[in-house]
């Protein structure tokens, strides 16, 4: 394990495995650098590129600074950039997406950037949160009920059955690693604010953004999540939508098949 220090002072946590270009991968929601699929992904990726797998604020090994602030996880990621020798590709999951947008946008020095099935929700017909999903997810972990905020956040904001939470409260690892990381739920949401009320996404909102970018989504994903990722692949002026089954993220990461293609583009194969 390695330590960076962030702008404000945060420690945060990351590590470093592989030979060739940095690589840096940004988690999404529940995920950390050692959760299962992201310890497998790095692995395989570690073939080609020096890998920058990392905690983000709040979870496993980093600190958390209060108060959160999107513009802290920016500067998180930035700092993760400096450690790699200034400059990165950069892969971000689901909210880990979007962050990475919003660092790309902000400046930061990312020379190729993929973006993971961001959760942005485009279609008024699609299934979307509540009005007030911040305030309630911020809500249940201000008062300490982590197990709700899982169900609160995986049925209403993620669309999942409630039977599904149901199944990982009957295993004991699966859930313990939930809890582990559910006071970041929060961070997540404030995210995601804005993209997931069914509106189409501002044309310019990241036209600064030019760099080669890859959007990649599941054919066997919710359809919402495919419309949000055909969404940003067309608003972005130098990206493209990959299209593939197995690329899905709602259930386990096939590691392999994402490996694959994100070795491709960023080798520029």
């Amino acid at each position: 394990m390695h330590l960076v220090t962030s702008m404000d002072g945060t420690k945060i946590a990351y590590d470093k495995m592989g030979q060739g270009p940095a690589l840096i991968l940004v988690t999404g929601a529940f995920s950390y650098r050692k959760f299962p699929s992201q310890v497998q992904l790095a692995d395989l990726l570690s073939e080609n590129f020096t890998v920058f797998n990392y905690d983000r604020r709040g979870r496993g090994d980093s600190g958390d600074t209060q108060p959160y602030a999107i513009a802290r996880e920016i500067e998180d990621l930035q700092a993760i950039i400096n450690a790699a020798g200034g400059s990165a590709y950069v892969w971000g999951l689901s909210s880990g997406a979007v962050l990475a947008l919003q660092a790309a946008a902000d400046g930061a020095n990312i020379t190729k950037l993929a973006l993971h099935e961001p959760p942005f929700v485009v279609n008024a017909s699609d299934p979307k949160p509540p009005l007030d999903f911040v305030m309630n997810v911020t809500e249940l972990i201000a008062t300490n009920r982590r197990s709700e905020a899982i169900k609160y956040f995986m049925t209403k904001g993620m669309g999942a059955p409630a039977f599904v939470v149901k199944l990982m409260r009957l295993m004991p690892s699966v859930w313990s690693n939930l809890m582990a990381v559910a006071h970041t739920l929060p961070y997540d949401a404030v995210l995601l604010d804005g993209y997931m009320d069914g509106k189409p996404l501002p044309a310019t909102l990241w036209s600064t953004v030019t760099i080669p970018t890859l959007v990649l989504e599941g054919t066997e994903s919710p359809v919402g999540l495919r419309h949000g990722a055909q969404a940003i692949a067309k608003v972005l002026p130098n990206a493209k939508l990959l299209s593939k089954k197995g690329l899905g993220h709602t259930k386990k990461l096939n590691t392999r098949i994402i490996s694959t293609e994100l070795t491709a583009f960023f080798m520029g194969k």
